[in-house]
């Protein structure tokens, strides 16, 4: 694996993006060792075509981790399945409870507790002269909603959210065999943790995520079995890596973008009406989540192209969301444009089933700052880098000043 290229493909792939649009077919991409599905119109044909392309490595790790590094994982609790990578009946097996879980009524019910730790947050960013919004708001606030919603003691948040962001290092990063190592070890206590929580919840059920997810994955009075424990905590794992992550970066390069552009920022600030519109466009213009692979299970066109049997595509809905033929002026950030059809959350069965969720954190986010800091401007001297993924696009800090 070529890390220097895929990192310089991942910080900006808006115009790899551009030019295979104006291939004719899909184009083969070799940072992405995939065919990039880049067309709106092919990405959610391929989206809707799930009998045709299997979601099986939907998260293909860029980094194999080393024997040590697998010996301290094997001593976790994750064994099993999840939604993001699963097809047919084990999907929605995998996929019941987020959809339940996430309900709009349970989000309903979350509101108040996100408008009372959004404010807070905020009212700590007021009481200095600036912050790295990244580290003070993006990372903090979906952590601590997530964990309310799962039930999770407070104080195992952090170590939650660090989990997940090792998680995706270890897969996706050229780490050397210590940091390997230290980030397994790491997962491997989360995982034990997240499996201690499971089997709490099995004995004595509570009104939390927690306990949805066991009794969904394990139904019944009788003692979990190590198998239903692992397929519980690696359910548990993908739903705080969608519920957290995920959110996290939407929200710093939402913020990044509208500070950029100062018509857009003070427009929001006087009008709070176009806040709903802001974060459509937001999770049109820069999709945290860029795209999943997908491989043909049989032979088949898309696109104009013909794909043999395996063939691994990436399909994207950060290419798609700058589609030409699809939005007017794609490359430029409108938030009056109302993009109702953009894939920011995903399409067909594998939509993104917490993005009612990450809307209302985004909504109290921008409610918030707009109201308590119109005055934010990104620090001049700050210098902003594009974390190198595609499965949470973000910056890696954003330093700003009010």
């Amino acid at each position: 694996m070529d890390f220097a290229a895929l990192d310089a493909f991942q910080r900006d792939p808006y115009p790899h993006y551009a030019r295979a649009r104006r291939e004719p077919g899909l184009t083969f991409v070799p940072e992405l060792d995939a065919w990039l599905v880049a067309r709106f119109a092919d990405v959610r044909e391929a989206l809707a075509r799930p009998d045709d392309f299997s979601s099986a490595g939907a998260l293909r790790p860029d980094a194999v981790p080393g024997p040590e590094a697998r010996a301290a994982l094997a001593e976790g609790a994750g064994a099993g399945g999840v939604v993001l990578s699963s097809d047919g009946p084990a999907h929605r097996r995998y996929r019941a409870p987020h959809t339940r879980g996430l309900s709009a009524a349970r989000v309903d019910a979350a509101e108040e507790f996100i408008r009372e730790r959004t404010a807070r947050l905020v009212d700590g960013l007021a009481a200095d002269g600036g912050a790295d919004l990244v580290e003070r708001l993006a990372r903090r606030l979906p952590g601590e909603v997530i964990g309310h919603l799962m039930g999770l003691d407070p104080g195992d948040v952090p170590a939650v959210v660090r989990g997940g962001y090792l998680a995706t290092d270890l897969a996706f990063r050229p780490l050397d065999t210590g940091g390997q190592v230290a980030a397994a070890e790491e997962i491997a206590r989360l995982q034990r943790r997240m499996e201690d929580y499971v089997r709490s919840r099995h004995a004595e059920p509570r009104d939390d995520l927690i306990t949805a997810f066991v009794q969904a994955l394990a139904p019944g009075a009788q003692e979990l079995t190590r198998e239903q424990s692992g397929e519980c905590v690696s359910s548990l794992q993908n739903l705080l890596l969608a519920g957290h992550l995920t959110t996290s970066a939407l929200m710093a390069s939402m913020l990044l973008h509208l500070l950029r552009r100062r018509e857009q920022w003070e427009a929001l600030c006087e009008d709070p009406g176009l806040i709903p519109d802001a974060v459509e466009e937001c999770a049109r213009f820069d999709s945290p989540i860029q795209g999943f692979r997908r491989r043909a299970v049989r032979e088949t066109v898309l696109g104009g192209t013909a794909l043999p049997e395996g063939a691994v595509l990436f399909v994207s809905f950060g290419a798609a969301n700058r589609d030409p033929a699809q939005f007017a002026r794609p490359d430029r950030l409108d938030i009056t444009r109302s993009p109702q059809r953009h894939l920011g959350f995903g399409h067909g069965v594998h939509a993104c089933p917490g993005a009612r969720l990450a809307r209302a954190q985004l909504s109290a986010v921008l409610h918030e700052l707009t109201r308590r800091l119109p005055g934010a401007r990104i620090d001049p001297h700050a210098r902003i880098s594009m974390l190198p993924t595609m499965i949470h696009r973000s910056p890696e800090r954003l330093d700003v000043r009010w």
